[in-house]
């Protein structure tokens, strides 16, 4: 037998394994690196985080990505190089915990890799027929594995779309085998970049449960941000948006989008909620002139908004307690919103379910390359379009 296999075969056979999750989302924070021990695997998947932390990017890294996401036209020279060196970036930040983590590469079974998205393009959005869904994500898992010495599980949003997918929201696999509760219907919303939702109702005998993204998260509060507040990268503790009043003729402006209109589940990204999208938003609404601060003002209601209109036809018919992630949970006059217009729930962190929310996305890759290599993707109902019944994920071997 081939010594790589012979090695993934061991692993696959482990009661337990030692799982790097890592995540890099749109934002261009850093990379989410969470050290997990899951045992078993499907329903009865048991998670421990035994470390967390995100590597600040630096600017150098930032500005290499910002050149070619979400942008229909690039220089294809440079996304080519750029699929190698975030790799071998990211391989750098996981030696550099193991390091100070003082865990050797050898005590560690898998690395599961997002990677970059730069580009996410549903069918919904791009109308080219004859393509349908598309989504692409690059820091090859190759050259992670042989950087870090580590096996690789990486491009996971393929087989999404290859099986009839959007490629995204995949949460609601890793949030069907940590979160689903028998005794009560629950929802998971993840307010990251872009903000997205998971039901998870009690009893799913009649495949109920769906998975879907609601619009921006943070995108575009971001993006103001960091257009007029130079050194600031979002608005933290949601200081500017205090300091501002919302624009109810701007906002009804952003709020109307045939993304608004369709059915769940759908999935969007920073390719539609862009300035592009806020200036034709100004321009319909006539408003020629806006503060900074009633503008993110504005566009943090823009969000809430968003999220509660997604939300609350669920809410109508069951009754669901909410655990929320993602960095928008930071966001004070974000959840005071939620909180204040859904009070037919609770609002509380993953915290409460003994999952990390700023590591959450990162956990559920770790869970989502376990399932990879011991699972069995028939434990998956494939009730809707957002959740067909597979494994994902491509393995690299370091050698």
């Amino acid at each position: 037998m081939n010594k790589n296999i012979e090695k993934l075969y061991a692993v696959s056979a482990k009661q337990q394994r030692n799982i790097i999750g890592l995540m890099s989302g749109t934002s261009l924070d850093g990379l989410d690196v969470a050290l997990c021990t899951i045992e078993g695997y499907g329903i009865e998947t048991k998670l421990t985080l035994k470390r967390f932390t995100t590597v600040s990017y630096n600017e150098d890294f930032k500005t290499e990505v910002k050149n070619v996401f979400s942008k229909e036209v690039v220089n294809l020279q440079k996304l080519c190089l750029l699929n190698e060196w975030i790799a071998k970036q990211h391989a750098e930040m996981v030696n550099a915990c193991l390091k100070q983590w003082d865990i050797a590469a050898a005590e560690i079974d898998l690395i599961a890799s997002h990677g970059q998205t730069i580009y996410h393009a549903p069918l919904s959005l791009h109308g080219l027929q004859k393509f349908g869904n598309g989504t692409l994500q690059i820091g090859d898992g190759d050259h992670l594995a042989v950087n870090t010495g580590i096996i690789t599980i990486s491009d996971f949003r393929q087989k999404h779309i290859a099986a009839g997918g959007e490629g995204a929201p995949l949460a609601a696999y890793g949030d069907y085998l940590l979160f689903k509760d028998p005794a009560n219907d629950v929802i998971l919303l993840n307010i990251g970049g872009i903000a997205n939702f998971t039901f998870l109702p009690a009893d799913d005998a009649d495949g109920r449960m769906f998975s879907s993204d609601t619009g921006p998260g943070n995108t575009m509060m971001d993006f103001w941000i960091q257009q007029n507040f130079p050194g600031k990268f979002y608005d933290e503790d949601a200081e500017v948006a205090k300091m501002g009043t919302v624009n109810q003729v701007v906002l009804k402006s952003l709020l109307e989008n045939d993304f608004f209109k369709g059915s769940y589940p759908k999935t969007t990204g920073p390719e539609l909620f862009n300035n592009n999208y806020l200036q034709s938003a100004l321009l319909k609404s006539g408003i020629t002139s806006i503060s900074v601060y009633d503008m993110m003002a504005t566009l943090n209601r823009f969000t809430a908004q968003t999220i509660i209109d997604a939300i609350r036809p669920v809410l109508s018919k069951h009754s669901c307690k909410i655990y929320v992630s993602g960095g928008g949970m930071h966001n004070p006059v974000l959840m005071d919103y939620l909180r204040h217009n859904l009070i037919e729930t609770s609002i509380e962190s993953t915290e409460k379910k003994n999952i990390n929310p700023d590591a959450k996305e990162a956990i559920l890759f770790a869970v989502l390359a376990n399932e990879c290599v011991a699972g069995n993707a028939s434990i998956f109902r494939a009730a809707t379009k957002s959740f067909p019944s597979i494994s994902m994920g491509k393995i690299s071997f370091p050698d």
